[in-house]
């Protein structure tokens, strides 16, 4: 398991671009990748194996409207991206919440294997 802050990912909207006839990673999506490798390995996080579960914290960075699973994609392909799992079939279950906005915005993320002990949504603990 690992958790990891992120900055504020261009919405799906943005990370797309039509080169011709080719569908690529924007700019502005290729940046964010670039930006969050160096997060992960800082963050001493491993590459994860197994089933996996992903919980993404939204916090936005204004308070217009927005539809929250447009951040998951950059989100997701970061994570594979700098290494915390390969490939990103591996998510069996993604909890996307909004939070609170924040100057800028930031994303909180926690990846951990299944099967889970706790809630990814309130933490109590399971029992079986």
């Amino acid at each position: 398991m690992f958790e990891v802050e992120l900055p504020y990912p261009p919405s799906v909207n943005h990370y797309w671009r039509m080169v011709g006839s080719r569908m690529l990673i924007s700019r502005e999506g290729r940046a964010f990748r670039q930006r969050v490798c160096p997060i992960l390995a800082a963050s001493g996080m491993k590459t994860l194996l197994g089933r996996l579960t992903v919980k993404i914290e939204v916090c936005p960075p204004d308070h217009r409207r927005r539809d929250i699973d447009n951040v998951q994609k950059a989100v997701l392909d970061a994570l594979e991206k700098g290494g915390a799992y390969d490939p990103d079939s591996q998510i069996d279950l993604l909890i996307t919440k909004r939070k609170e906005v924040v100057r800028k915005g930031r994303i909180e993320v926690i990846v951990e294997g299944l099967p889970l002990s706790r809630c990814p949504l309130c933490g109590r603990q399971f029992t079986f």
